[in-house]
């Protein structure tokens, strides 16, 4: 049997070329808009290197009676052959060939650098279909005596022909499909588009033949020798808001990077949202959110970089997250901590201001980037009982007691209770270390960081809750001795006042001490809850799992058998009346240092009560 074998061309269906880049490539139906901008500064940019005194303009027009909106410049313009062999062409685009070192005619204007030309595909005059449903292109070559004009539908026929043009540039008119005809009508549609994709071009932009230029194209931040006050005036302007630090970034390796990034003074929630900065390639707006480029820790800044040397997706929406991409978002890394590094030397007061604003985003990020917490140790700041300390100061203060820590250099104490915030500062007023108050759980995580990073460089150090059952605590804070479990038939005894209860020795005029934990109180609150039904059952399996992972210790009560009446009580049986007056003095004591009495000690209470009163009045009093 025969096998038959032959050649056949590509064959394109412009229809659903077009339907395929209004439905997947591109996102806006106002891009075409940055496309027809895009080929007419590359067309000026080429006149430009035959002509080193021309500036050249674009004008957009609008024309509401004939439901068009025109694209011209005075650019280089097309040639027959030019028109022929690439406006009907996808993926043929003169600029994309210069810019590849195609084989392109000498009129093309391609010699020269290739770094100021901005197109690549050979698809953005196809991308203006998406709003209208005829194109007509008016051109004449900066060196021919004629001009053309290139006609075409959403078919596959394209005219062309000769045509009398006195002045070299391009026009291009959109004959608006229905649903896109107020892009002939409101200016404001159009400006606003203009601004979103060319604001930083350097050649100007004027709609319907205004004096004034819609672009800005200056903007002080991409000055070669930035002045920090004109960039932060300029990003002020632009961006609407206050800077509270900006960074001044230029580099040329990896990769050429100019522009600023600022602290914004809006606080970012949580310690998951990307950080998202304005990007230009060649001036063009690419995205004014583009994420992954600047440090996931960093959610705080925004601003405008112009990363000349990478490339945009076909859609120009995002950046090609090749190689390159990646060594400018390292750079861009070292970039920011150096700033802030060197702040830390020059201005801490700033660098402090910079933390304390946005210090949860900073905690948050710290906890998993150790560079990051080098960097906060110096200007991070918590409350402790000898006031505000920055981390290092914590952990240098925190020099452990060497008659009774065999192991540990330094030993850190902390209280994660608010309510306890006062009693514990009066507890260690007479020591040299001191009790850091770290109320938020990612705090006691960061101290507890930093007390890792000086263990892996040798230097031991012990992070301990301020709690009785904590080694040494007692002994080295609260000055009690022979502390020891309280007796099981005790135990049982107060086993309503929700606490662990030691007994000890310590002053005389004192007869308990308690001491809280606010997350014991948190989860007894949440299993109250749970049995009035109160929590959904989704909420309550991410509150079971949290306290799976981290089970909070009870609060504890000391009782001091130094004290006459709590020496005489505990001689005696559970269930005396003076043992009763201990069970009310404990609950008293809890009660006073912040926790909620449940409804089983609180029933004690009244029993109690009502038992000592019929002790002191006898039962017919």
């Amino acid at each position: 049997m025969t096998q038959w074998q032959r050649h056949i061309p590509f064959k394109v269906d412009i229809a659903g070329v077009i339907d395929i880049m209004g439905a997947s490539l591109y996102s806006r139906p106002d891009t075409p808009i940055r496309e027809m901008l895009q080929n007419a500064h590359d067309a000026i940019m080429r006149r430009r290197r035959t002509d080193l005194d021309f500036r050249g303009r674009i004008d957009v027009v609008q024309n509401a009676d004939e439901h068009t909106i025109s694209f011209q410049d005075d650019g280089i313009g097309l040639t027959p052959e030019d028109a022929e062999d690439y406006l009907g062409t996808v993926g043929a685009g003169i600029t994309g060939l210069i810019k590849r070192s195609g084989d392109v005619p000498d009129s093309a204007g391609g010699l020269g650098d290739r770094g100021d030309l901005i197109g690549q595909f050979g698809v953005g005059l196809f991308s203006a279909f998406m709003l209208a449903d005829r194109i007509v292109v008016e051109s004449r070559h900066d060196a021919a005596d004629h001009g053309i004009r290139w006609e075409a539908g959403a078919g596959t026929e394209i005219e062309l022909m000769e045509l009398d043009r006195a002045a070299p540039g391009t026009v291009v008119t959109l004959y608006l499909k229905p649903e896109y005809r107020f892009l002939s009508t409101q200016p404001e549609s159009v400006e606003k588009a203009i601004r979103e994709y060319a604001d930083f071009l350097p050649i100007p932009i004027y709609l319907n033949r205004q004096a004034k230029r819609v672009n800005v194209i200056h903007a002080a931040w991409f000055e070669p020798s930035q002045d920090r006050e004109a960039t932060e005036l300029a990003l002020q302007e632009y961006f609407d808001e206050a800077p509270i630090d900006v960074i001044p970034i230029r580099v040329e390796k990896p990769a050429s990077i100019a522009g600023a990034l600022y602290v914004t003074p809006q606080r970012v929630p949580g310690f998951t949202d990307q950080s998202a900065v304005m990007v230009t390639v060649r001036r063009m707006v690419i995205s004014r959110k583009i994420q992954g480029l600047v440090p996931a820790w960093a959610t705080f800044l925004r601003g405008c970089l112009e990363l000349h040397d990478c490339s945009p997706t076909t859609s120009r929406e995002d950046l090609v997250r090749d190689d390159l991409f990646e060594r400018i978002k390292s750079s861009l890394e070292d970039l920011i901590f150096s700033h802030f590094s060197e702040l830390a030397k020059s201005d801490p007061t700033r660098l402090e201001a910079v933390v304390n604003w946005h210090r949860y985003t900073f905690a948050g990020a710290a906890l998993e980037n150790g560079r990051l917490r080098g960097l906060l140790r110096h200007c991070y700041r918590l409350p402790t009982s000898h006031g505000s300390l920055t981390l290092d100061e914590i952990l240098k203060r925190s020099v452990a007691d060497s008659l009774y820590e065999e192991e540990a250099d330094r030993v850190v104490w902390y209280n994660t209770d608010r309510r306890q915030e006062r009693w514990v500062n009066t507890l260690f007023a007479e020591h040299e270390v001191p009790c850091v108050h770290t109320f938020r759980s990612f705090e006691e995580s960061l101290l507890a960081q930093c007390a890792h990073d000086d263990n892996a460089k040798g230097t031991v150090t012990d992070l301990r809750i301020a709690t009785p059952s904590a080694p040494n605590f007692a002994t080295t804070i609260l000055g009690v001795s022979d502390l020891e479990d309280i007796e099981p038939r005790w135990r049982e005894f107060l086993e309503h006042v929700n606490a662990k209860i030691l007994v000890g020795s310590f002053r005389r005029d004192q007869p308990v001490m308690a001491f809280l934990n606010e997350r014991y109180e948190l989860a007894r609150s949440f299993d109250e809850m749970k049995q009035r039904g109160e929590i959904p059952r989704g909420f309550q399996r991410l509150i079971e799992s949290h306290f799976k992972s981290d089970v909070p210790q009870e609060n504890e009560v000391i009782l001091n058998r130094n004290h006459p009446m709590i020496s005489r009580a505990l001689s005696q049986k559970p269930g005396m009346p003076l043992s009763s007056v201990m069970r009310l003095i404990v609950i008293n004591a809890l009660n006073s240092a912040g926790a909620a009495t449940p409804d089983s000690a609180r029933k004690q209470q009244t029993d109690d009560l009502d038992w000592i009163a019929q002790c002191l009045w006898g039962k017919d009093g």
